[in-house]
């Protein structure tokens, strides 16, 4: 195997006997197999494009398939098995109708041709024969630029998927991820191409962004700001992370009336801002303070956790019996939950002891998206003409185990008093229950929400630079961003297309990128990592 798509690759170059994260050998060469076949899969969807034909099942298996290979998300063999079997049948079932439309379906060689072995076993060994490094590239540049792109893909397929789950699809996105899957087998790709391509997942996975906003808040409402304790009530309880607020709604209406608290974890800390999920009166808290002490976290919760997306190792035994999943997470011997129905969820917190009393802990601040924030503009705008407000910060991203991840809490603790600080994703669990204090009533401390939700935090930024007749890099405004995984990938993409400039990125830069495409991003958008809290604060403030 060789892995080196999220942040944490081992020595900082990539996984070669087992991943970080704990994925092993085979799910890794399942895992490359898979995407080889979805590339076959996208040449017969972009031939088909070209002579109108359309597949919606190819479309959403596409984007489920791929996000199945994020980090953290899919570590069950048996899976992908299925899946690589699935990918090659919608394949040859396209070709079909492509070639009776008049479309070109004859390919000599490649991954159009894969044909699977008929054994798990066999299908590893194929799996070894298509890793990154065998994608074909004239020059090391280009290959790390598909790699780029092929984990920006990934999040933006994350992102795809739970839009679509709620009805919001776009044509242009299928038709882009097909597009680029396709590319990564092109041998012909230029550099100019493949950085183009990557620029253009960019601005595709900013379309995803709004798409999956939109389906959040026409279902759920616009975020309001809303205090969430961090404490427990006495009685039975259910710990949700991940992303989806599908599940989230479907568990709060199934166990509504039956004396069971639901509690959020990780990501899903921003659902208690919607107002169509926090009207449940069962709906009370958020449990654990970091995402990274997650493992630590879980065995203390005397109850069921569901995890319906990915940003999780896989359980120890002594609590895995209480594990949960949904969606597209899995691993050997954890329970999963195939539909919307939770009852065996239920069912396990109505048989475990619950908490045994109240305790009324901390409390933090949740809900300040576009709209909450875009409502009050005219009081920030008022702070910085008068200089109450010399500064923002978005500090946002995803978190990991690195001890270097503290340069975060540090960062946000040691921004001035006359400072405000945006954050969004998990990264925020660095420093979430930090009391900053306000300016004029305005906390300086505002949770935009989940990762996706850079979409929100865009368009503050671009809300802002018009009321003051700038352009965004105009601003006083800076970018902490950290990363771990390839939806980090996307967003980061997103605010290269941007054009936005002066990202501070970190706690390292990727190891897929090259010496020669960094200096490209260093030259073009003046990206670069970050040092210590107190050198990067005053190279931003003078």
């Amino acid at each position: 195997m060789f892995c080196y798509q999220c942040e944490q690759a081992a020595k900082g170059e990539g996984c070669t006997v087992v991943g970080v994260c704990g994925k092993n050998e085979e799910v890794a060469d399942l895992q490359d197999l898979l995407i080889y076949a979805l590339q076959g899969l996208s040449q017969v969807a972009v031939a088909g494009r070209k002579v109108g034909v359309r597949d919606r099942e190819v479309d959403v298996f596409t984007l489920q398939a791929a996000f199945s290979t994020l980090t953290n998300v899919d570590f069950d063999p048996e899976r992908f098995v299925e899946l690589i079997n699935r990918c090659v049948e919608l394949r040859e079932r396209l070709k079909e109708k492509v070639k009776a439309a008049g479309g070109q379906v004859e390919f000599p060689e490649g991954p159009v041709t894969l044909k699977p072995a008929t054994t798990k076993e066999g299908l590893i060994e194929q799996g070894k024969a298509h890793g990154l490094k065998s994608y074909p590239a004239e020059n090391p540049d280009i290959l790390s630029l598909k790699h780029t792109l092929l984990f920006g893909i990934k999040g933006v397929c994350a992102y795809a998927d739970h839009a679509q789950i709620l009805g919001k699809e776009d044509e242009q996105i299928y038709a882009f991820i097909h597009e680029a899957l396709a590319s990564l087998a092109d041998p012909k790709l230029s550099l100019a191409d493949a950085l183009n391509l990557c620029l253009k997942c960019g601005e595709i996975n900013l379309r995803t962004m709004e798409l999956l906003d939109a389906a959040h808040t026409e279902r759920y409402g616009h975020p309001v700001p809303t205090q969430v304790p961090l404490g427990h009530k006495q009685g039975k309880a259910i710990l949700v992370s991940g992303h989806d607020l599908l599940d989230m709604e479907e568990i709060l209406k199934q166990s509504e009336g039956k004396g069971i608290y639901v509690y959020t974890h990780g990501e899903m800390l921003p659902c208690h801002g919607y107002p169509g999920l926090k009207k449940y009166p069962h709906f009370y808290g958020h449990f654990g303070t970091a995402w990274q002490n997650q493992i630590k976290e879980f065995p203390q919760f005397p109850g069921p956790i569901v995890m319906t997306t990915n940003c999780i190792q896989k359980p120890k035994e002594d609590y895995a019996d209480r594990i949960f999943t949904r969606g597209l997470v899995g691993w050997p011997g954890i329970k999963h939950i195939p539909d919307l129905n939770f009852a065996p969820v239920i069912e396990k917190a109505l048989e475990t002891p619950g908490f045994p009393e109240d305790a009324n802990g901390r409390s933090v601040m949740v809900g300040f998206a576009r709209n909450a924030v875009l409502g009050v503009a005219d009081k920030v705008i008022e702070a910085v003409k008068s200089g109450a407000i010399k500064h923002f910060f978005l500090v946002g991203g995803c978190d990991g185990a690195k001890p270097g991840r503290s340069y975060y809490t540090e960062f946000v603790e040691k921004t001035p008093q006359d400072t405000v600080v945006l954050t969004l994703g998990c990264g925020k669990y660095r420093f979430f229950d930090k009391d900053l204090g306000d300016i004029g009533g305005i906390p300086r401390l505002l949770d935009v929400g989940q990762c996706n939700d850079a979409y929100s935090a865009i368009q503050i930024a671009a809300a802002l630079a018009n009321a003051f007749g700038v352009g965004v890099n105009d601003l006083p405004l800076s970018l902490i961003i950290s990363w771990y995984e390839q939806k980090a990938v996307a967003i980061l993409l997103t605010l290269l297309h941007l054009g936005i400039k002066n990202i501070r990125l970190g706690p390292s830069l990727p190891a897929f990128v090259t010496p020669n495409v960094l200096d490209v991003l260093v030259k073009n958008f003046d990206i670069k990592p970050i040092t210590t809290p107190e050198e990067d604060l005053k190279a931003i403030l003078g």
